[in-house]
């Protein structure tokens, strides 16, 4: 299902999808609606309830080096150059992998909805901030953030930055009074989607309304879980 979203209510409309499911790609929003499955469920960690585990709390720590800087939506080559090796390490068969300079442009910019990027760095040097390590667009709704995509340094793995990215979010939703980050599609069993699973609490939108994941889907979602770990 597609819903344009126009360029002077594009907010409000936008918050009210997100709401029902929807996922934004420029300025269209999206669902799934497969006559034969439901795999694709929308998933959102509630902010204020969320309490960091000892690894996430590890995970924080050894990316302190990583300093935060908070853009507009405009698209820089820097940028583009970091997501064409990400795409290349670790999308390559994927629908992006071809992605070219004007999509990039168009996906970051092309929107009515409020939206920003956030650029994670090194250490700062001599003429200016650091070496750019990972970037995050990131819609901002009236109840959360959205993270509508992020790509990192694959050199970084070690360092777990695609957690890093989803743990930073929660403190600055937090830091803005937020009650939500919204995390896209949990697909059970997805090598690229699964991973959303692991955060704790998680709510998981079904027909009769946003949840908390329960035990059973918990259970469920480790048996079906890949073995490549999400970094």
């Amino acid at each position: 299902m597609f819903a344009h979203l126009p360029m002077l209510e594009g907010p409000a409309i936008h918050d009210s999808l997100t709401h029902g499911g929807f996922r934004r790609s420029q300025n269209i929003a999206y669902r799934p609606a497969c006559e034969s499955c439901s795999a694709c469920v929308s998933a959102r960690l509630p902010v204020r309830d969320y309490v960091f585990s000892r690894s996430e709390r590890r995970v924080l720590n050894r990316n302190q080096f990583a300093a935060r800087y908070l853009v507009e939506a405009e698209a820089t080559r820097e940028q583009f150059d970091l997501l064409r090796r990400y795409l290349v390490s670790r999308h390559a068969g994927g629908g992006m992998a071809d992605m070219a300079w004007p999509d990039y442009v168009a996906m970051v910019e092309d929107t009515s909805v409020r939206t920003h990027l956030v650029e994670y760095r090194g250490p700062a040097e001599d003429d200016g901030p650091g070496a750019l390590l990972a970037c995050a667009l990131v819609d901002q709704l009236s109840d959360g953030l959205s993270l509508v995509y992020s790509f990192f340094d694959p050199d970084l793995s070690k360092h777990s930055p695609g957690s890093f990215i989803i743990l930073d979010h929660l403190l600055q939703a937090r830091a803005l009074d937020l009650p939500y980050l919204y995390l896209g599609y949990w697909v059970r069993g997805s090598e690229k989607m699964d991973y959303k699973a692991r955060f704790d609490p998680l709510e998981i939108l079904d027909p009769g309304g946003w949840r908390l994941m329960s035990a059973r889907d918990r259970a469920a979602a480790a048996d079906a879980a890949p073995t490549a770990p999400f970094e």
